[in-house]
């Protein structure tokens, strides 16, 4: 096997690698990789069908990975819809459950309960992010589910809910903690502070500082 050979089975195992990828922009960079790798292996030997190949499908990479990367912060790509005892959120909460299980291992859902507050996220027709948290009589909203879908989870969707600090001002919280112990957390770039095995979110600081 010459070294051209290689090149060949290394883009071709990316593109295939790419396809078995849940996580949306994980998928659309191996994508690309695999083409880049595979240009260069048909430039090699000439075969310019497959070059042009390619170089449209590494074009059509480059236009989903920028309007991803552009739209990942923009409240006009995601909406948060506030649920009650709905059945598209037990469905969620079943559907997800083991998947749940592994980033928030310590998640437990009592729906009994005036405090309680449940958000979807949701890009344009899909599900993508599930907030759940109680409100406290002592001004702490405690947040027990923070969950994103596999395909969303190169993004953080959930930050949407903690923009809107209304969410918790109405129900008398100055205060947000995330569960103990989560996996993979993302919220000291929401303006957090770690405390202990959780994060901390003042909201009469984030307010007027502009982070809700």
């Amino acid at each position: 096997m010459t070294w051209l050979d290689v090149i060949g089975w290394t883009g071709s195992a990316l593109l295939v690698w790419s396809l078995l990828q849940t996580r949306l922009l994980r998928l659309r960079a191996l994508n690309l990789v695999g083409c880049l790798v595979l240009i260069g292996f048909n430039l090699a030997l000439g075969v310019w069908p497959m070059v042009g190949l390619n170089v449209v499908l590494a074009v059509i990479n480059v236009w989903y990975l920028a309007r991803m990367l552009a739209t990942r912060h923009d409240e006009k790509a995601y909406q948060v819809v506030e649920v009650g005892d709905d059945e598209i959120l037990a469905y969620m909460l079943r559907r997800h459950r083991d998947d749940i299980a592994k980033f928030n291992p310590r998640f437990r859902w009592d729906a009994a309960g005036d405090d309680r507050a449940a958000f979807l996220i949701v890009n344009g027709d899909e599900i993508v992010g599930v907030v759940l948290f109680r409100g406290g009589a002592d001004g702490v909203a405690r947040v027990e589910l923070d969950y994103v879908t596999q395909r969303y989870r190169d993004f953080t969707p959930g930050e949407f809910v903690y923009r809107r600090s209304q969410f918790f001002t109405d129900r008398g919280c100055r205060t947000v903690i995330t569960p103990p112990g989560m996996l993979a957390p993302y919220y000291d770039r929401l303006g957090f502070r770690r405390d202990g095995d959780s994060y901390v979110l003042d909201l009469t600081e984030a307010t007027a500082t502009g982070r809700s």
